[in-house]
């Protein structure tokens, strides 16, 4: 089993990146005893302004 977290950053803000993908990554730890960690499980990652940022996908 692989654990795919991909996220998109903003490169000309820094700060403002570490901050939310520090934020998507303390979210998700803890969110995901609520998800079947099988292949083919996903869902969409937002940032803290609710826009669409990412995924994750477990596959073989």
């Amino acid at each position: 089993m692989r654990f795919h977290l991909e996220v998109e950053c903003d490169e000309t803000a820094a700060e403002t990146t570490h901050r939310e993908l520090s934020r998507i990554l303390r979210y998700w730890a803890g969110n995901l005893r609520h998800y079947e960690l099988t292949p083919g499980a996903t869902e969409k990652i937002y940032d803290s302004e609710y826009n669409e940022s990412g995924s994750w996908t477990i596959s073989h």
